[in-house]
């Protein structure tokens, strides 16, 4: 069997609990005796001494030009003759994950550091993989991993991973086998697959029913989750203000466009801008960017407890349970901020000088209609929730196993363009799959505008628009509104990763 050179250097470095090795925990020869007291794994300590020309060891060895500092030249050729050969992508990476001084290289101190650490990561992942709590990770476990998160791998591709780390010929991993193979490797697979793929943190295309994305242990633990959602949030207000003038156009011809009066894209905005000249196209976008912070809060608020209330036993969800949680808590989020709904859709359709701002629509409706106004359009907004969220997430995770089953080699990373294609599809899809209940429900919203109209139900409005327009009707406004889809995906992307930055969450 392949033996890493690497490993006995490696292995004398640290203790398999994740502490520095000293020289009495040593296997062999040199592990016999040793120092009073004990190290957090319990083995007895000896001099530091022993522990630092350990540590020291490893570091010449990686050391070539022997300058003492290790830059990804070091890497490359100490690697490599030890047998471990990295890209310069992942060289890179170990040394932006250890480098405190923004040096370009480590010095002995900043690899020791960058040791300890990956290692505390590392067995994260391993105790998540071993789900027989046996110390050893077989190939059934790392297919069972993969399900869990979604992604369908068969038993053979197992093997193959297994394979690029089994030293002994075993067909298991113990924790040994593992953190050598990736102790100097900055890949951790299975959270890669969550960091790399996610979804509606990062997209928004102006309807936010998609299911939360999960978060890894280290990002619960580091509080980085809510910079995700920050991020997220201001993303969707810059992409939400750049397609607003698409978003009312849609939203005018949901509400205006019949046989009788065929509103197009030209005309539509000929006759906003010579109704309310150019501002008039941003109409409702206000109340559509403030709600994106209640929504996404709650939302997410009601996903996390949703979890617990469903008791699984696995630290991320199976899919039938995410499109549960996830369809459950934007129930949740959207009854909770369903009146600002409401108010958008009015803004939106108003006349030049027809209310002064928000408060004065709110208030408008209030006495003239009552508390129920904030609730028109309810339930067909409700039931278009699981449409949307089971579309939008069977499409991303087919696409995503895919690209995985074909393409993964060395890193779940898809790349921008897979990730924006994959995100743009399926939004779309779920979009069109919910479209004629999002249809009813402005029209139910907007009702009270017409003075003196009649009440209609959600059903009652299903038979006369396919009565009067048949089918085709249930989709007025269908193309502004898939024309701002590319756009959004890509503007909220673009903003979001430099809203990460910012923040100063870690790119993978």
């Amino acid at each position: 069997a392949r033996r890493s050179l690497a490993s006995p250097v490696v292995s004398g470095v640290l203790c398999p609990c994740g502490s520095p090795r000293a020289a009495g925990t040593a296997t062999g020869p040199e592990g016999g005796g040793g120092g009073g007291g004990a190290g957090p794994c319990g083995r007895s300590l000896c001099e530091a001494s022993e522990q630092d020309r350990r540590l020291r060891a490893l570091f010449q060895k990686l050391d070539v030009n022997r300058d003492g500092a290790l830059c990804i030249h070091d890497l490359a050729e100490g690697l490599g003759r030890l047998g471990l050969h990295r890209t310069e992508l992942d060289l890179l990476k170990i040394v932006k994950a250890g480098d405190k001084d923004l040096d370009g290289q480590l010095d002995f101190e900043e690899f020791v550091h960058y040791l300890q650490d990956h290692e505390k990561k590392l067995r994260l992942v391993f105790k998540s993989l071993d789900k027989k709590n046996d110390g050893r990770i077989d190939a059934q476990e790392i297919v069972q991993s993969l399900r869990d998160l979604g992604v369908k791998i068969s038993e053979q591709q197992a093997e193959k991973i297994l394979k690029s780390m089994d030293k002994n010929g075993t067909m298991t991993i113990d924790w040994n086998e593992w953190r050598d193979y990736h102790l100097l490797h900055p890949v951790e697979n299975i959270p890669e697959i969550i960091l790399y793929w996610k979804h509606s943190t990062i997209f928004d295309v102006g309807e936010n029913l998609t299911v939360p994305d999960e978060f890894t242990v280290e990002e619960r633990q580091t509080g980085m989750w809510w910079r995700h959602l920050v991020a997220g949030g201001g993303a969707g207000a810059v992409s939400r203000t750049c397609t607003a003038p698409l978003d009312r156009l849609k939203v005018l011809m949901q509400v205006h466009a019949s046989r009788s009066n065929n509103m197009c894209i030209v005309g539509g905005f000929t006759q906003m801008i010579r109704e309310g000249g150019p501002r008039s196209l941003w109409r409702g976008n206000g109340i559509n960017v403030l709600k994106i912070a209640p929504e996404s809060a709650i939302k997410f608020m009601a996903y996390e407890q949703i979890k617990r209330f469903i008791g699984t036993d696995q630290e991320m969800l199976r899919i039938h349970e995410r499109l549960l949680a996830g369809s459950l808590a934007g129930a949740i989020a959207q009854s909770s901020i369903y009146p600002m709904e409401v108010l958008k859709t009015r803004m939106a359709l108003r006349k030049t000088g027809q209310y002064s701002g928000m408060l004065d629509c709110a208030k408008n409706i209030l006495s003239k209609e009552g508390m129920a106004a904030f609730y028109k359009g309810y339930i067909p907004n409700m039931l278009g929730i699981i449409p949307y969220a089971g579309i939008d997430l069977a499409v991303y995770e087919t696409l995503k196993n895919a690209w995985l089953q074909r393409y993964a080699v060395n890193s779940a990373d898809p790349g921008v363009f897979v990730l924006l294609a994959c995100g743009t599809i399926s939004s779309t899809c779920g979009q069109l799959a919910s479209y004629p209940l999002a249809l009813v429900r402005t029209r139910m919203q907007a009702q009270a505008s017409v003075e003196g109209a009649p009440e209609v139900t959600m059903r009652g409005l299903f038979k006369h628009i396919l009565k009067t327009e048949g089918a085709f009707g249930l989709y007025r406004g269908l193309a502004p509104n898939f024309m701002k889809v590319i756009p959004a995906v890509s503007i909220s992307y673009v903003v979001y990763e430099n809203l990460k930055m910012t923040l100063g969450v870690q790119s993978r």
